[in-house]
């Protein structure tokens, strides 16, 4: 049985919330020193949870900074949530941005893109 994975976040590492009922919550900033150290228990939870996934699995995303190693592993992760989940699971992404913060949003957009999937845009004033 899976449990539940917590991670404080720091000034370095973002806050990290999986649940085994199905939400995911990335919040914070994102420049670890060695990134694949850090979200390498995230991808093995995903791993492991993806073998009896909920019916609908929603990610909350929602990042002040977040490097380019981040971004490698965010990649892997919705990858893995879009392409391993049994058939008929439902995946809902949703990214949240500050006003103004073009750099956050465009991010979220090259993922929607490039991995072809539909993702909810947040404004956050």
């Amino acid at each position: 049985m899976i449990e539940d994975l917590y991670i404080e976040g720091t000034p370095k590492t973002p806050t990290i919330k999986l649940g085994k009922d199905g939400l995911l919550c990335i919040q914070g900033r994102s420049i670890p020193e060695d990134a694949r150290l850090f979200f390498d228990q995230v991808i093995h939870w995903v791993d492991r949870y993806l073998t009896a996934p909920k019916d609908i699995t929603t990610v909350n995303i929602n990042f002040e900074y977040l490097n380019s190693g981040t971004s490698k592993f965010v990649l892997q992760m919705l990858r893995k949530l879009k392409n391993e989940a049994p058939p008929g699971h439902a995946l809902v992404v949703n990214w949240y941005y500050e006003e103004g913060d073009d750099d956050i949003l465009e991010r979220g957009e090259y993922y929607s893109s490039i991995l072809e999937m539909k993702v909810n845009f947040i404004e956050l004033e």
